[in-house]
């Protein structure tokens, strides 16, 4: 059965701003986004891709262009239901603020109770992400055969939810799953289940060395999504 590839965006100017970003137009990768992207090509070298998809986003698109330069002739199809969570009148607010909204606690430990006022629900982005993988997976199969591997660009919470839904884990647990910006995950789909085949793969281990300082892990924390064990909506920017 089909592979997919699952590439969170490179890090982007709201994830540094520590700004939820959402669907909020102009969103772009900052500097060190940008060489996340360049990087990219070269950690998929060995990797020959049926297909590329991608969410419509600017974050997204600038993610994948280093690929697509690097691959005359590969064109990446958009998927709007890959799009990240509409987060309704909480898009562009502040993380930091938003984290005193009774709906964050919500959000951490009940998720699929959760729904963002002027938005859609954590349930209802799950589903919308679940159905348009499975579909792409059965027309890369028809047209590149079982064996084919693609790829889908895509968001914090959007990846999230698809590997919880991947390892039979109900949408309540997935904020237990941590995947950083320019991270590779990989799923295979099979007839009877899928497998995880790789989960926030960066290549690089430096986040998980201890912070230096108790001043320190305060700002970190907030990048890496582990503060009190809560997870970062949206995805944070990644380690330090």
């Amino acid at each position: 059965m089909a592979t997919l590839i699952l590439v969170r965006h490179g890090r982007s100017t709201a994830n540094t701003a520590g700004v939820l970003a959402g669907w909020t137009p102009g969103v772009a990768l900052d500097e060190r986004g940008a060489a996340q992207a360049a990087a990219l090509p070269e950690r998929l070298a060995g990797v020959p891709l049926a297909a590329v998809v991608t969410s419509p986003l600017q974050r997204c698109r600038e993610t994948l262009q280093p690929l697509l330069d690097a691959r005359p002739g590969l064109e990446a199809r958009t998927e709007d239901r890959i799009g990240e969570c509409h987060y309704g009148d909480w898009s562009g607010r502040k993380l930091a603020e938003l984290a005193d909204e009774p709906l964050m606690t919500v959000v951490q430990q009940h998720p699929s109770a959760a729904a963002f006022p002027g938005g859609e629900s954590m349930r209802a982005m799950q589903t919308r992400a679940v159905e348009a993988v499975r579909e792409w997976n059965t027309r890369i199969e028809e047209e590149h055969g079982e064996d084919a591997v693609f790829l889908m660009c895509s968001h914090g919470d959007i990846i999230k939810a698809l590997v919880a839904d991947a390892l039979g884990m109900h949408l309540d647990l997935f904020q237990r799953i941590h995947v950083d910006p320019c991270s590779v995950t990989a799923i295979r789909y099979t007839r009877l289940r899928p497998f995880l085949l790789r989960l926030g793969d960066t290549g690089d281990l430096g986040g998980l060395a201890p912070r230096e300082s108790p001043g320190e892990s305060a700002d970190a924390s907030t990048a890496d999504g582990t503060d009190g064990g809560s997870g970062i909506v949206g995805g944070g920017a990644g380690a330090p």
